[in-house]
């Protein structure tokens, strides 16, 4: 993780991000396109939050690990979905840029995070 980040800075951005991907989902049209990509984009963007909370609870590395990847999978997924949305014109481009910027942060805070879960903070 981040070396200014703390474990609690970063549910918080997590929590925050969840926040913003309801409001993403609440902007969508209610068409069957725009409810369908609603409900994928909140049980994606949702699930970071507590599987990284899950994860500081931990009992090794590896369930950490494990908890982590789980979180960054989910947050590929959402980042797919506000690209499908923007493609789709589901919402305006400038509408979605802070949240898929966020999404890229937070991506590459649990990559590193996993990676050093995994190696145990040795540098390869």
């Amino acid at each position: 993780m981040s070396d200014d980040l703390s474990p609690e800075d970063l549910e918080d951005r997590l929590i925050d991000f969840a926040v913003r991907v309801g409001k993403v989902a609440d902007a969508l049209p209610d068409t069957r396109m725009g409810r369908h990509v609603a409900d994928q984009i909140v049980r994606s963007g949702t699930s970071p939050a507590p599987n990284y909370s899950e994860g500081c609870a931990a009992e090794s590395r590896r369930d950490f690990a494990h908890k982590l990847s789980i979180g960054l999978k989910e947050l590929r997924e959402t980042k797919t979905w506000l690209r499908f949305i923007r493609k789709a014109d589901l919402l305006p481009a400038h509408r979605l840029s802070d949240i898929t910027d966020e999404a890229d942060q937070l991506c590459a805070i649990l990559s590193k995070s996993i990676h050093t879960a995994r190696t145990g903070g040795r540098r390869s």
